[in-house]
This record gives structure tokens, C-alpha cells and sequence, in this order.
């Protein structure tokens, strides 16, 4: 069985920042931006150097404030290790069924990775708690969330790419369960400049967006 819990804050809170980072330091600085922001889960990408560390020390600080997940898994022995080191969510970028069965065994969230219908299904059948549209942008964006949501609508869906302020209510409103923003939220030139703040103001934005777009649907 999968945390309940998680499941249940993803979906409360509606909004997965991605984290992408240079160094453990640096993801951590971000990870307190992303808080101080008020947005209570973060996913740290296995493309961060020392990613598994990251999510160590980013669950040991914020681990009972934010909700911490692991992304771009790409095997089930990465997953477990992020799990043991306090990832709470595993996110994949593509469909992986030893992945989503590994996830099962620790009752941890798992969100893997799907594009076309079949995927989707095959997906949810191995046990995903919730779906990843990606590139979900390449493929028309909110229009084919809603076009998988009309035979679909019993399974979670959470767009990835062509995610932004200006197209956040049409995903929402098209049925999506959840966000996940990268660069749009984790703004690589401010991070790069050091200016957290300015992710901390982002964070503010999407969660306003994403409160904004819920209350019209």
C-alpha cells in the first residue's frame, strides 16, 4: 500500500518544484527558498552531483515541514536508495515496472513517467499513484491532459514541460492532479546569481496560480 499521506499532500498542495542543481550546497539553498515560499514538497533530480545526499540533508533539515521526493530515476536499485536515504515520492521519466514494484515494497509514492494512452494505462495498472505526463508540452500541452482525462479519469495525472504561470489554470482546469514546474519555478539565472529570493517569489506565484485556477474549476 502506498502513504496515504503523500498521496494526500500532493494533492492538497497541487504544486512539485523540481529541483536541478549544480552541488548538494546549492539544492539545499534552494530547497529553503522553495519552503520559505510555502510550497511544502520538492522533487531533487537524480541529475543533481550528490543527489542522494541532497535529499538526505534536505529530509534531515525540512524532513517533517516538506515533503522530499527523488527524480529522473531511472532503475529501481536508484530508487531504493533514495528511498533509504528519506525520499517520501519517486518520480521517473519513463515507465519502469521493477521501479514502480520496488516503491510498493517500501509503501512509498511512486509517479513514473508516461506519454501515449497505452503508457498511461500500463502505468497505473503496475501500481503508479499518479502519472507523469512528459514532455507533456511536446504534445499539445493542457489540450492532451484533458484529451487523456475523457477515457481516464479515475487515474492522476501530473503534466510535466510547457508548464509555466500563463498555462498553469488550463492544466488545472483540464484535470490535472498536480503540477510539477522546473526552470519556470527554479529560475537557472537566479540560481546561478545566487538570488534565491527570486525562487522564493516564484514559488509564491505558482501556488497562488494553482489555488487561483482550482477555485474556478
Amino acid at each position: 500500500m502506498p502513504n496515504l499521506k503523500t498521496v494526500g499532500k500532493i494533492l492538497d498542495v497541487g504544486l512539485i518544484p523540481v529541483v536541478r542543481a549544480t552541488s548538494v550546497d546549492e539544492a539545499m539553498a534552494i530547497a529553503e527558498a522553495i519552503a520559505l515560499g510555502g510550497v511544502s514538497i520538492l522533487e531533487i533530480t537524480m541529475t543533481v552531483p550528490g543527489a542522494v545526499e541532497a535529499i538526505e540533508r534536505v529530509a534531515s533539515r525540512y524532513g517533517k515541514e516538506v515533503l522530499v521526493g527523488a527524480g529522473t530515476v531511472l532503475d529501481p536499485e536508484t530508487a531504493r536508495a533514495c528511498i533509504l536515504a528519506g525520499a517520501e515520492f519517486i518520480v521517473t521519466p519513463s515507465l519502469k515496472a521493477s521501479t514502480i514494484e520496488m516503491c510498493r515494497r517500501y509503501s512509498k509514492v511512486v509517479i513514473p513517467g508516461a506519454l501515449t494512452p497505452t503508457e498511461v494505462v500500463t502505468a497505473w495498472e503496475a501500481g503508479a499513484d499518479f502519472v507523469k505526463v512528459f514532455p507533456c508540452d511536446n504534445v499539445g500541452g493542457a489540450k492532451y491532459i484533458k484529451a487523456l482525462k475523457g477515457p481516464f479519469p479515475q487515474i492522476d495525472l501530473i503534466p510535466t514541460g510547457g508548464v509555466n504561470l500563463n498555462t498553469a489554470e488550463a492544466f488545472i482546469a483540464a484535470g490535472s492532479a498536480a503540477l510539477a514546474v522546473g526552470s519556470e519555478l527554479v529560475d537557472k539565472a537566479a540560481v546561478a546569481a545566487q538570488d534565491f529570493r527570486k525562487i522564493t517569489e516564484n514559488a509564491r506565484k505558482f501556488m497562488e496560480a494553482v489555488r487561483s485556477a482550482r477555485s474556478k474549476r
